[in-house]
């Protein structure tokens, strides 16, 4: 069974919305796991229009699950991270301008930066995860950069998933297959929500992990945020 991770941005966004600490993003992160969740995201970025530096610090005290910190790997990104040493840094091809992610890496291109980063977090026993499209030659790149895992950037699958669902999971079966004969394990996320996480997940059985915030956090307004996260773990199970 993959684990579920909630990305608890849209916490933060709601607070920073009005000042002070309602809702408390640390006591968020806290009732997640409470409810189910087997992991925390969190996604700081330059402007911490949501998620800010000093929060990350927080929750490495709170967390018990996993942390998963992701973001584009500048300079201030990798001190926070190697400060705060989650379970796990995603790296993401953001620029500070971009108001969520939009695509995966080009690995090829960006090889000898990547690798050099890749290298210092997991001399710091930082597992890695490369962003990545659904394309061969880019996990086979994440793989040649000695990444320990891949995300699959979802945002193509959940646009199609409605129209053909066979066609719209057809690149992330193979690229799945490219990562398993490299032994990358595989990630997801980005769009996926109660109607379309469970086909992804019954055709690409090896998911490890998938990180989930927007849907989940609106679905919660409507639901709750116990019973949502208990429908996504059940989305989850491969019965």
């Amino acid at each position: 069974m993959a684990i579920l991770s909630v990305n608890i941005n849209k916490f933060a966004t709601l607070r920073n919305a009005r000042g002070g600490n309602n809702p408390d993003v640390v006591k968020a992160a806290q009732d997640c796991e409470r409810y189910g969740a087997q992991g925390i995201t969190v996604h700081p970025r330059p402007d911490e229009r949501h998620i800010r530096y000093d929060d990350v610090l927080e929750l490495t005290n709170v967390v018990t699950t996993e942390l998963n910190v992701e973001g584009y790997p500048d300079e201030r990104f990798m001190e926070l991270v190697l400060r705060s040493k989650p379970a796990q840094a995603t790296l993401v091809p953001d620029g500070p301008d971009v108001l969520t992610s939009n695509a995966g890496w080009d690995t090829i291109t960006h090889k000898e930066q990547l690798t050099e980063i890749v290298s210092e977090l997991q001399k710091n026993e930082i597992r890695t995860s490369i962003f990545c499209d659904p394309l061969d030659e880019m996990v086979q790149g994440a793989a040649e950069i000695g990444a320990n895992r891949i995300e699959l950037y979802t945002e193509s699958y959940a646009s199609d998933y409605h129209k053909n669902p066979s066609r719209a999971v057809h690149s992330y079966k193979q690229a799945s297959r490219v990562a398993n004969s490299l032994d990358l394990g595989i990630n997801a996320g980005h769009d996926l929500d109660l109607e379309n996480l469970r086909y992804f997940i019954s055709e690409i059985p090896e998911t490890v992990e998938v990180s989930i915030g927007h849907a989940l956090i609106c679905d919660a307004i409507y639901l709750g945020l116990e019973n949502t996260i208990q429908l996504y773990l059940n989305k989850l199970r491969q019965d």
